[in-house]
């Protein structure tokens, strides 16, 4: 079995989201055999990248990052979309931390890095904004030596 994994920001420009999604589409609907993909089930290319992984037939793997991970979610239609996701997961990953910090989501990115075969990353190549964001997990990721697909729209600057 396969496995890719995900890493990307919250907030992605609407004018980015059509391309994207096809750009994920294109990974994980066009591979061949049985796939599982690793996602933290965040806001953004996390729940983007589970809903395309589970409408291509592939087996969710959810990697939470803290006892309170919950309470981060702050409109009602996020949670709802997270709890969704989470129910379809064949499989949860519930990592040691209490509290939702920068240690643990940089914790869950690593796990993710560590237990691909491929990561990909809704990244605009700038640095991330806080310890265990995008840019620090490519980093993480490309040290490790994993193969790194990172889908933009060129031009374009996160919310």
């Amino acid at each position: 079995m396969k496995r890719i994994g995900v890493t990307g920001h919250r907030g992605i420009p609407p004018e980015a989201l059509d391309h994207v999604g096809a750009g994920l589409r294109a990974v994980l609907c066009g591979h061949r055999g049985s796939l599982e993909a690793l996602s933290s089930l965040a806001v953004g290319a996390d729940q983007m990248f589970a809903d395309i992984a589970l409408d291509c037939g592939a087996e969710l793997t959810a990697v939470i990052p803290s006892g309170d991970y919950e309470q981060g979610f702050t409109a009602p239609e996020e949670l709802a979309r997270y709890r969704r996701l989470r129910s379809l997961a064949t499989r949860e990953v519930r990592l040691a931390f209490p509290f939702s910090t920068d240690e643990a989501y940089f914790a869950a990115g690593a796990y993710i890095a560590d237990h691909c075969d491929r990561l990909l990353a809704v990244w605009d190549g700038l640095p991330a904004r806080g310890h265990g964001g995008t840019g620090d997990i490519v980093r993480y990721a490309r040290d490790l030596g994993k193969p790194v697909t990172v889908i933009w729209r060129e031009g374009l600057k996160r919310d």
